[in-house]
């Protein structure tokens, strides 16, 4: 499983009292790992499936990660979702703009 650190959705503030000592448009969280939705199984896990309803991040997931074999690769570089217009939009003016992090040749 691939783990990611998300970008946070909104702007952070740093306080001190009520006087804003430092803002960050949308930084990438500091804090927690979540599943970046790529995955490297053994077919031993398909055994873990029952069938078309199985939702691979409820029982298959929890119960690989309680017998200790599920393992992490955490990686640090770009990571953005796309589950949203607003995302969706973002990603594509990145790639418009000759901007991709993610693209690595021509």
């Amino acid at each position: 499983m691939t783990a990611v650190r998300p970008p946070a959705r909104f702007g952070g503030l740093t306080l001190d009292g009520d006087a804003v000592c430092e803002f960050s448009e949308k930084p990438q969280t500091g804090e927690g790992w979540i599943n970046g939705g790529f995955f490297v199984f053994e077919p031993e896990v398909l055994d873990y499936i029952e069938g078309d309803s199985t939702i691979l991040e409820r029982e298959p997931l929890e119960r690989l990660a309680s017998e200790g074999e599920l393992m992490a690769f955490r990686h640090t570089g770009f990571w953005q979702p796309m589950d949203t217009l607003r995302e969706k939009q973002l990603l594509e003016s990145l790639w418009a703009g000759g901007n991709a992090p993610w693209k690595v040749w021509e």
